[in-house]
């Protein structure tokens, strides 16, 4: 084993041979993606539900904060392997600001300058198509027509479900840029990850990117200004919410499918989430789902299939 192979085996709490895949890790592996993305959703829920009490880059602010403390934590506990070199921290730390401070910080200027929020979850939408684009020739990975074809049938059946919420609004460029920012600090999130360390501890990993998005995002919110906060009972629930169940667990499940899955198939999975969003919202805020949002659904369910038929190069 090269030193650079042992500094890696070390770094991820590895050594030697990969020992077989375990029962436990397979079924993982299949019920993973359904439950990332109904995790996922929540967040559009739960931030409507917390905006009232607080502006939506306090909201994030505090979130990373907290979600620091809570990772750090479990990493110390756990007594989670961290990495030993500064470069690999590096790495880490640049994936926790695009995916977080970047990707999020973004989508909530965006909204918060004056764009709709179905315009932003729409350009946001663009990022499979992007990863896809961009996976061939810095990762290598080969996307064949058939996962093409589901891919653009994705974006058209996302494009169905939030036609009545597409309101393109030209006066406030700034919110346009935002919005093109969170969607290329995403997917530059899944690019770099793959690129540069596709596996990591997810413990002392997810404390470090949280770290990194902190230092941009609470200095960003102390120069825009905090704002009024009101800690009620249903503040406190959602950022408890944030913290625990889609800055702990989804994030944790969207970085283990990232190791070990192709990026393009993984970017894929967020076609889903405004689907799953409205419907919650259907059932939680008693918003409408008119016949052609529920016909999108079921046209990105069949263009995920077309992508998911067939395993990529």
């Amino acid at each position: 084993m090269s030193p650079e192979s042992a500094r890696q085996a070390s770094d991820t709490g590895g050594g030697g041979a990969t020992p077989p895949e375990a029962p436990l890790t397979s079924t993982l592996a299949r019920v993973a993606p359904g439950i990332f993305v109904l995790l996922w959703a929540t967040g559009f829920l739960i931030a409507k539900l917390g905006v009232p009490y607080a502006q939506p880059l306090t909201i994030l602010a505090i979130r990373f904060v907290l979600a620091a403390m809570m990772m750090a934590g479990v990493a110390f506990v756990m007594r989670a392997p961290w990495p030993r070199s500064w470069r690999r921290i590096g790495h880490i730390a640049t994936i926790g600001i695009l995916l977080h401070a970047v990707y999020l910080g973004g989508c909530y200027i965006a909204i918060y300058a004056g764009m709709p929020a179905g315009m932003a979850a729409l350009i946001v939408g663009f990022q499979p198509i992007l990863t896809a684009a961009m996976a061939g020739p810095i990762l290598g990975e080969r996307t064949r027509s058939l996962q093409w074809i589901g891919i653009a049938i994705g974006f058209v059946g996302l494009m169905m479900v939030l036609w009545e919420r597409i309101v393109i609004d030209l006066r406030h460029p700034a919110a346009l840029l935002f919005a093109i920012l969170s969607l290329l600090g995403i997917t530059s999130a899944t690019i770099y990850q793959k690129r540069f360390c596709p596996s990591f501890d997810l413990r002392s990993g997810t404390a470090i990117q949280y770290i990194a998005a902190s230092l941009v995002m609470v200095p960003l919110t102390l120069v825009l200004g905090i704002g009024e906060i009101v800690w009620a009972s249903t503040f406190i629930f959602a950022l408890g919410w944030l913290v625990i169940v889609l800055s702990g667990v989804s994030i944790a499940l969207l970085t283990w499918m990232i190791s070990r899955g192709a990026a393009s198939k993984v970017a894929s999975l967020f076609y889903l989430t405004p689907p799953i969003a409205a419907i919650g919202s259907y059932f939680w805020f008693d918003e409408t789902l008119s016949p052609l949002a529920l016909a999108g659904m079921a046209v990105i369910v069949f263009g995920l299939y077309l992508l998911n038929r067939t395993r990529a190069a």
